[in-house]
């Protein structure tokens, strides 16, 4: 029987290659609002995060998610993602 690949994605903050369930992705919509995407499947540029709160404040502190996706990102997705990394 054959192995079932598992996709990698490279974390915009560490540059590590990771399993997309120990990721986060964070997607700017065609409208441009931005949106953490759980599911992993909604239409737009994204950017996956590691689930690390330290690898957040890194991405928070040094602005990587604007750059990133081209555009200014709340504070309050940055909370978001603490807050899912928090009740998991």
């Amino acid at each position: 029987m054959k192995t079932k690949k598992i996709p990698l994605r490279s974390c915009v903050v560490t540059k590590e290659k990771l399993p997309k369930q120990e990721l986060l992705r964070v997607v700017k919509t065609k409208e441009g609002t931005i949106l953490v995407d759980l599911t992993g499947k909604q239409n737009g540029h994204g950017a996956y995060i590691k689930k690390d709160i330290a690898t957040i404040e890194m991405a928070r502190s040094k602005k990587l998610l604007n750059r990133h996706l081209e555009c200014d990102v709340p504070d309050g997705i940055y909370q978001e993602l603490i807050d899912i990394i928090n009740n998991k």
